[in-house]
This record gives structure tokens, sequence and C-alpha cells, in this order.
């Protein structure tokens, strides 16, 4: 039996005209603008985790390595410019190495299923959910204590207000 893809146009007079303004709405909602200003160019590769900032009067923030929080409450001014640069990034070159173990680990795991099913089969595979339980029972619990451990025993700064 043959299958046809078929797409339909409708003819003129019943194709949806321009949309028309309600009376309470505005006609035209500018989008978020996609360009950044210029020299804050985006890169995911270098981009680093959030750093929190305690302020004496118990006020929480939660902002990017180089840059300044004013509490709402008492409006000190702090500056992550304090921490030292090495520091912060070997913190966030240690993470990183954490997140690469674990992909090396699962292509270690899984190029191997993938050419022993090639060359033996797909009978293989039948060892799958036994690779998979390992990975989720025994590997990634034993993973995630060693990230939490490391990041418990970070380094803590004490920031002075500006």
């Amino acid at each position: 039996m043959n299958r046809a893809c078929v797409s339909a146009r409708l003819p003129p007079a019943a194709q949806p005209g321009p949309r028309r303004p309600s009376a309470g709405k505005p006609a035209f909602r500018p989008r978020r603008a996609l360009s950044r200003a210029p020299g804050k160019t985006y890169n995911a590769s270098v981009r680093g985790a959030v750093i929190t900032i305690r302020c004496d009067c118990g006020g929480v923030g939660y902002v990017p390595y180089d840059a300044r929080w004013e509490c709402p409450t008492c409006h000190r001014r702090w500056n992550t410019n304090q921490i030292p640069a090495e520091e912060y990034w070997g913190i966030m070159r240690d993470m990183r190495r954490m997140r690469i173990i674990v992909l090396a680990t699962a292509l270690g795991i899984v190029i191997p299923l993938v050419a022993l099913s090639v060359v033996l089969g797909f009978r293989i595979l039948l060892l799958l959910p036994v690779l998979m339980s390992f990975w989720f029972l025994f590997y990634m619990p034993r993973w995630r204590r060693r990230v939490r451990q490391q990041a418990r025993s970070l380094q803590r700064w004490q920031l002075h207000p500006e």
C-alpha cells in the first residue's frame, strides 16, 4: 500500500486575515532582545556558577562571578571581584572535570556495547538492563556522593561590603 503526504491549502476566502489588536491589548509586543551589548559575548564554556552572598542583615543573593549585588533590605553593595580569580576558576575546573568523568564512563560502557551488538547481533543488547541497573544503582549514587562532598568542602570567602 502506497502512502502519500498531502498538504492542503485553504482557499483565499477561508484563510485567516491579519490579526487585529483587541481593545485592551497592545498591537505589537516587542520580543526580548536577542543581541548582547558590545563586549558582553556569551560563551558557555567559560560561564561559571553563581555565587551565594549572605548579607549581615540576613538577605541572600545569587550573582555570577565578577558582578555586584545590592542587598534589597539594607542596601549594602557586595562585589564578587574580591574572590581570587584563580581559586574560583579552579573550582569551576574541578566541577567540569567531574562532569567529564561521568560522560567518559558512560561512553566507555556504551561504545563497546554498540560494537559488540554489530559483531554478535542484537542478543547482546539483553545486557542493557543489567548495565543500566549497575549505572543507576551503583555508579551514579557514588558519583553524586563524591560531588556533594566536594561541594560541601569548598572554600568560603569573607566579602566586605563596598
